[in-house]
């Protein structure tokens, strides 16, 4: 009986972060999320921040303090006019992202824009409009599709391993119990499962299969009017065997793993699909592999909790090379995933009562 020769999968081609050349960034918005990418860049990257911007003088310079950066603003307009940095990086809540990256667009520098990219896909068409008029860097902060790990879920997908694809399913649910004074449930900051949640799963999606079509969606609402809970199904015209199964909540812990069916195999990722993590093949005539992420642990480049690193070294290499976008999160990908968020937001959206109903007005 002839043996079986062992399964090989691609490894990841992403580069070393800490080899993508050096910039300083200007953040925005001192926030966790802020925080994080900040620390990362002085622990993965080349890069440093050198300047922050806060509507608070105090959260500014305490920031500033914490991390030691040079400079700290009260005000958006203030940092851009003293300039001395590369890029501004973006954090701050859902809501004002348009009006932010417009300003600084305006300004002449490239943006990195936290996701969901901005609250409706208008406003990613405008900011994207804007951006080549202007010649301008410009991209998504999704950080997952910079990492090694969906590296290798491409490569994957490129060489047909699995076969016709029929099949792609993730969830990405967290335990947010009611409160009107967090973000998350504030409909004026952009709230809900699916601007910060859903974005995943969608993006995701559409990384996989392509533009996705024939998009339904189901959910609850929690008592300020923002989606809680969203079920999305759809299709797609590049891959038109398959159907993709979508979840995300504030209602509840997942286990927020996600799974691709083939003709010939499937492919899983396990734990927070995504996040650092491994990718694992199982073919239907049982042979199986697997591809650890270097980020998932302390024998990488990179330590587990820098995974922001892989999206500041891509933007670093785009913006020192004069491109526009990243093949990796196009200006396509970014607008294509606005519009499946907003047709969900839309089927999910609550009826109003009266022509004046507004949600309740909540403080971050």
């Amino acid at each position: 009986m002839t043996s079986r020769p062992p399964l090989e999968l691609p490894v990841s081609a992403v580069a070393d972060p800490r080899e993508a050349p050096p910039l300083r960034w200007a953040v925005v918005s001192p926030g966790h999320i802020a925080t994080q990418f900040t620390e990362t860049l002085g622990r993965a990257t080349a890069s440093r921040a050198v300047a922050v911007a806060s509507r608070s003088t105090e959260r500014a310079e305490a920031f500033a303090r914490t991390h030691g950066l040079d400079a700290a603003f009260d005000s958006l307009p203030r940092m851009l006019a003293a300039g001395g940095f590369d890029a501004v990086y973006i954090a701050s809540p859902h809501s004002a992202h348009h009006q932010m990256a417009r300003t600084v667009l305006e300004a002449g520098y490239p943006v990195l824009l936290e996701k969901a990219f901005t609250m409706t896909a208008d406003e990613a068409r405008d900011l994207v409009g804007l951006a080549r008029e202007r010649g301008l860097f410009l991209m998504e902060a999704l950080w997952s599709r910079f990492l090694p790990r969906f590296d290798v879920v491409r490569s994957v997908l490129a060489s047909g391993l699995l076969g016709e694809i029929v099949s792609l399913r993730a969830t990405h649910g967290q335990h947010f119990p009611f409160d009107p004074g967090h973000r998350l449930h504030a409909p004026q900051l952009g709230g809900g499962a699916l601007l910060d949640l859903g974005v995943y799963p969608l993006s995701f999606a559409q990384m996989v299969l392509g533009d996705l079509t024939e998009l339904t969606a189901s959910g609850t609402l929690t008592p300020a009017g923002v989606d809680e809970t969203v079920h999305v199904l759809a299709s797609s015209t590049a891959h038109p065997r398959a159907r993709a199964s979508l979840v995300s909540t504030l209602a509840a812990r997942a286990g927020n793993d996600a799974e691709i069916l083939g003709t010939e195999g499937r492919l899983v990722l396990e734990g927070m699909f995504f996040a650092p993590g491994e990718v694992r093949v199982e073919m239907h005539d049982g042979s199986t592999a697997s591809v650890p992420d270097p980020t998932s642990t302390h024998d990488g480049p990179v330590g587990p909790d820098d995974g922001l690193a892989y999206e500041a070294a891509e933007a670093a290499r785009r913006i020192t090379a004069g491109d526009l976008e990243s093949p990796l999160m196009t200006w396509h990908d970014t607008i294509a995933v606005m519009e499946a968020l907003d047709a969900a937001r839309a089927q999910v959206a609550a009826p109003r009562t009266t022509p004046d109903a507004r949600p309740e007005e909540t403080a971050r």
